[in-house]
């Protein structure tokens, strides 16, 4: 099998699929190989998708707010206020949410290998925001998906990862909104110095088989992608939370990085800020005739299990 992802086999969701595919093998006694195409070397995130149903690749992984109008349901799980508070609750409970769904007709062509995603995203700046007004147009690196910086009052402003570092240096941009492992791993802790400790929106990621494909496999080896499903979600989560833990001790102790902590009135403040946002997503789903408002509370009782 050729497994396709579009950012480094380093990141969280490249470990994951390393361990996928080493348990692939050794689950099914060495009937299985997986190669392992990261980096965007077999496909990118333009294409990952299309590329598996085409064939180029037999299991292709990215985010699902890249294509909003592919998975439109699934694109729900970016927004805020579902109460995620790390990596291993968001991605379990995105996990059961989209198992139990996969009869929707986003993924009817496809059979649905994993899916998990980041902790909810902070805001990760050069200089100390501590109140919604404080954001007022401030320019901050988005990843993308629902447009939460901008229901801040903030300015979101997307650029490749590439381009950041760059960025930062130059005051292109005054922070980053994302999740805090990239504060090691991309050493932005020597530009940014504040962590704004309010979870906003997260980054999901699916990870997919075309359907004909996978209904053409052995049974046994059918089995064994079944009950690797949900240990991968559960593998990527416990990668990213380490991985936050480590680069935020690392950023405060060696990088005088501060974590600001929000009164109880700004964060009802920010609260307030992003319901319309998060209304209006929901309304443009069902306006496509799908159940947004379901699915929605769905991902919130997963939350509240996994919590």
């Amino acid at each position: 099998m050729k497994y396709a992802f579009f950012t480094p086999a380093t990141t969280f969701p490249g470990v994951q699929m390393d361990w996928w595919a080493a348990e692939m093998n050794k689950r099914t006694n060495g009937q299985v190989t997986v190669q392992t195409f990261p980096g965007g070397t077999l496909l990118t995130a333009a294409n990952m998708y299309d590329g598996v149903l085409s064939g180029v690749a037999d299991i292709g992984l990215s985010f699902v707010t890249y294509e909003p109008g592919r998975f439109p349901l699934l694109s729900i799980n970016d927004l805020p206020g579902l109460g995620y508070t790390s990596a291993s609750q968001a991605s379990k409970a995105f996990f059961d949410v989209v198992w139990a769904n996969q009869g929707i007709a986003e993924l009817k062509d496809y059979q649905v290998i994993t899916a998990f995603c980041t902790e909810p995203s902070r805001i990760q700046s050069i200089k100390k925001y501590d109140t919604l007004a404080s954001l007022k147009g401030a320019e901050i690196r988005t990843p993308g998906g629902p447009k939460i910086l901008e229901a801040l009052g903030a300015v979101g402003v997307g650029m490749p990862q590439s381009e950041v570092a760059q960025a930062l240096q130059t005051g292109v941009i005054k922070g980053i909104m994302t999740s805090r492992e990239v504060l090691k791993d991309f050493k932005y802790a020597e530009k940014c110095k504040f962590i704004l400790d309010k979870p906003l929106g997260q980054v999901s990621a699916l990870a997919v088989m075309k359907k004909d494909k996978y209904d053409a496999l052995p049974d046994n080896v059918k089995k064994v992608i079944q009950e690797l499903a949900p240990l991968a979600a559960a593998k990527a989560g416990e990668v990213l939370d380490a991985a936050v833990e480590a680069s935020v001790d690392w950023a405060t102790s060696t990088q005088g990085v501060t974590v600001v902590t929000l009164s109880a009135d700004e964060s009802a403040k920010f609260d307030t800020a992003m319901a319309p946002l998060t209304a209006t997503w929901l309304k443009g789903v069902a306006d496509k005739g799908l159940p947004a408002d379901d699915f929605y509370k769905q991902l919130q009782t997963a939350a509240a299990k996994y919590k």
